[in-house]
């Protein structure tokens, strides 16, 4: 599946534009490689996401073409979740 579209069906970005933007700039990695939009990921691999001062390290679990909202949150898992600080 493409990246852009996996995190939109994974609600970790609400609109699928939004994550071709994101992925476009260089911010997102897939197992610390920078990753494009139409980018492949695969079950097992892990995603490094960076939203303004906050980054987000998730390993991919399940992979569908459509999901209900309360089921989106199986599709993957939280390894970390920092938050830059400003000195």
């Amino acid at each position: 599946m493409r990246l852009d579209k996996y995190l939109k069906v994974s609600r970790l970005i609400k609109r699928r534009t939004v994550a071709k933007e994101i992925s476009d700039q260089g911010r997102i990695t897939i197992n610390e490689k920078v990753a494009k939009s139409s980018s492949d990921v695969k079950i097992g691999d892990v995603l490094t996401i960076q939203f303004g001062n906050k980054t987000l390290t998730i390993k991919i679990e399940r992979i569908v073409e459509t999901t209900k909202k309360e089921e989106a949150e199986h599709m993957y898992s939280i390894l970390d979740e920092s938050y830059a600080t400003t000195d």
